[in-house]
This record gives C-alpha cells, structure tokens and sequence, in this order.
C-alpha cells in the first residue's frame, strides 16, 4: 500500500498563554472546552487529531463553525503553526521544515484554494492564473501556455482577458482553482472554497471538483460545514466538533453507522438511500447459477437498485467481476432506506 500523502498524529493547535502546556498535562487534556478556557484562558481549537490522507482520494473535515476544521487545514502547511504532534507529507516531518523548504512545499506540493479568492485585480484572468508559476522563477511564454491549458480545463476559456471584476462569484473560484491546478500541486487543500457562493452555482462547482478528480485522481483535501457537499465529494469525512475529531469513515459508514449521538444527529436527514450501497443491503452467497437477474454492482446506490427491482418485480443479484455476491429484494433495500437494515450476514 502506497505511504499516505499526509500523515497525522496527535496534532494539538491551542491558542493562549503557555499554549505548550496544555497538550503535556493529561489533568488539561480532558477538561472540557469551557473548563479549560476558565482555568487557563487558552482554547484547544485542535485536540490530538490523527488521521492520514491516501493518494488519490478525496479527504473531507466537516464540521460546524467553531469545530477546528479550518485551523487543521492550515496547520498542514504551518500556515498556522500546530502547538504539538507530527505531521508528515511523504513521509517528511513538515514541523522540522526550514523557512525554504516550507516556501518550496506551499508553491509546489500542496495549494490552497481559499473561500475569499484573494486575485490580483489588476491582473487579468490568465496572469492571475499564472501567478503561482511566475513566483516559481517559470518563464513568462511556458506560464502562459500552462496557464492556458489549466484555464480550458476549469471552463473559463474566451475569458482570459477579464479582469476579476467582470467575473461572477463561480468563475471567481474557477480562476482560483486553476491558480491552483497550475502549480501541478500533489495535493490540492480547499479552505471551505464554496461556501459564499449561490446554492446554484455551488452545485457546478462542486461537479467541476468531482469532474477534475475523476480526471486527474489528484490527491485532495476538502474542508466544509456542509454535510450535502462532504457526502457528495468524499472518499473518507472526518467529522469534527470541539477541536476533536468524532468520527473518521465514508460518507456510508458515517451515514450507516454514527458513532455518537452528536453524529446521528447530524446525519438524521440525510437521503439514505442516496449514500447506502447495496452491498449494505444484501444478503450474501451465491444467487446459484450464470444468470445474475438484475447485475447489480457492489458499490451502487440504493436508490438506484430499488428502480431496478421495482421495474422487475423481483430480487437482482449483486455482481462483481462476473461473481456473485448476494442477492438484494424490496425488503431489504427498504430496510436500509428506513434504517433498520441487519446487520451484515458473513458469507
């Protein structure tokens, strides 16, 4: 298994007076948010996070304002410095950087894409596009024709000469995703990037995500307090509430199986059968013979499997490279849809 692109390990970010106390004293460590502000004026907006994010997937930290999720963010990059933990990029220790090295980590191995899109007013969209490349010493003819091609690939070719202000909010963002994109970053880190944007517009936006991640498979890490938009694009979300992290899986492990009453309650009106897959829903073995009536995937949507079934009128077989896994009916499927699915049979 390939090493992860970011590596983890209780991370601590506390704000305050004799900050690096605080990660150090297990009597600090347990007390509540509240309690450890009255007892010594510090808040733990980070409290001993782990996590480790794979190459190619799609990272989500979701969680309401207040949680921690954006300082995390920012603390992968030492844009703001963590109080304690490891976090590593390919396996290099990122707190043990030099000032040059970290500039060489922000300009090439990991960009930002913020909410407020910070462009350069007076730089047209393909120069603000081009900026991270002239930073980078690129020269002004190759800046321009990579430049070029990042800015078809976000969808804003014609628009090269307009200035910021001749921009709507999406293509706003789409020029600061292509910034981004033109840097050719490992890792691609988005600081709540949609959040100012109409309900609309938001949705194209997070298509063109998707779009350029099923394109490119470029490792991204994706922050939000909008459980819609973490469903939607992750791979794998970790929830976060009070600077911890509550619950770390996939959109169908979080929405299957919360761990806590915190996290049922987020999920509670969620579209079950948008995000359960039927391999949830099945029950195991072999549906006995070649015919698979049905041919489900594994990983396909229960909403989806419940039109197929309906329009047959009988159970489908869920189907993988030409094996059959199992067998999904009405029952079953209805059952994940209103929660009260079994528990998975063993085979």
């Amino acid at each position: 298994m390939d090493k992860p692109v970011f590596s983890v390990e209780g991370l601590w970010k506390v704000f305050g007076p004799k900050a690096d106390s605080v990660p150090a004293d297990p009597g600090l460590t347990s007390l509540e948010p509240a309690e450890l502000r009255a007892r010594t004026g510090c808040t733990a907006a980070v409290r001993d996070v782990s996590f480790d994010v794979r190459k190619g997937e799609v990272f989500v930290v979701m969680g309401l304002s207040g949680s921690g999720k954006s300082t995390l963010v920012r603390c992968l990059t030492r844009l703001i410095e963590p109080t304690a933990g490891t976090i590593a990029i390919d396996g290099e220790d990122v707190r043990a950087m030099d000032k040059s090295r970290l500039r060489e980590l922000r300009r090439h191995r990991a960009a930002m894409v913020f909410q407020h899109f910070g462009l350069l007013p007076h730089r047209t969209v393909l120069d603000n596009v081009a900026y991270g490349l002239e930073i980078q010493g690129v020269g002004r003819s190759e800046r321009r024709a990579r430049a070029q091609d990042v800015v078809a690939k976000v969808g804003l070719e014609g628009m090269e000469q307009r200035r910021p202000s001749q921009l709507s909010g999406g293509q706003r963002q789409r020029v600061g995703l292509a910034r981004a994109l033109a840097v050719d970053p490992q890792v691609l880190l988005f600081d709540e990037p949609f959040s100012a944007l109409d309900p609309l517009i938001r949705r194209d936006m997070q298509e063109e995500v998707v779009r350029l991640h099923r394109e490119e498979g470029r490792t991204m890490v994706f922050i939000t307090h909008d459980l819609s938009e973490a469903l939607k694009l992750g791979d794998r979300i970790a929830l976060m509430r009070d600077g911890k992290v509550v619950q770390l899986g996939t959109p169908e492990e979080i929405v299957g199986s919360p761990a806590d009453d915190y996290v049922r309650e987020f999920v509670r009106d969620v579209s079950r059968e948008q995000v359960m897959t039927v391999g949830t829903a099945m029950r195991p073995g072999d549906c006995g013979g070649t015919e698979h009536p049905g041919a489900l995937a594994p990983d396909e949507l229960v909403a989806d499997a419940i039109k197929v079934v309906a329009r047959s009128g009988k159970p489908a077989c869920v189907v993988d490279n030409g094996r059959c896994l199992g067998v999904v009916d009405h029952e079953r499927l209805l059952g994940v849809v209103a929660g009260t699915e079994p528990r998975k049979e063993a085979a």
